[in-house]
């Protein structure tokens, strides 16, 4: 994090199990989420880092099952993606207005570079064509007035993709 100047890093495809947070030695706090049965797969998982200076501005956290966490893939049946693009929302419908909304994460969504009828929420810095995931995406950001901000200024290529 200090080597790239990061405050907050956010980390997919951990290996944990269950709910936690850890103050490091250097001073990060990690908090972590993954499946909350000890025997349950490695699989899932996310975590999100946190500077000494982003933690004073860190009033709390929770976990929202581990898939909640991590859009299904492309491949998945629409009803999977139905499901959590609408748990996703019933989560952000519950947070306070005036708090600051940040989604992080692997949405295995490709907004595009065309940002017609979303210019208010997207760039034109995304990557290649918009995919399914990344219509579901972008109209979750437009419903909620969220910004897409990985569209918004140049990238490098290989920064543009996980």
């Amino acid at each position: 994090m200090r080597r790239y100047n990061l405050e907050v890093l956010d980390i997919s495809e951990t290996h944990w199990t269950q709910v936690g947070q850890q103050r490091l030695t250097s001073g990060e706090l990690l908090l972590y989420s993954g499946h909350e049965e000890e025997n349950a797969p490695h699989t899932q998982g996310v975590a999100l880092m946190l500077s000494k200076q982003a933690q004073n501005a860190f009033t709390g956290w929770g976990s929202h099952e581990p898939r909640i966490v991590k859009a299904p893939l492309k491949t998945k049946e629409d009803d999977a993606k139905n499901q959590f693009y609408n748990r996703l929302q019933s989560i952000i419908e519950k947070w306070p207005t005036k708090d600051l909304t940040i989604l992080m994460g692997d949405f295995n969504a490709k907004v595009g570079t065309d940002n017609t009828g979303y210019e208010d929420i997207m760039g034109r810095q995304g990557l290649g064509e918009r995919n399914e995931n990344g219509d579901r995406f972008v109209n979750l950001c437009a419903f909620n007035k969220l910004v897409i901000g990985g569209t918004i200024f140049p990238h490098k290529r290989i920064q543009k993709t996980t």
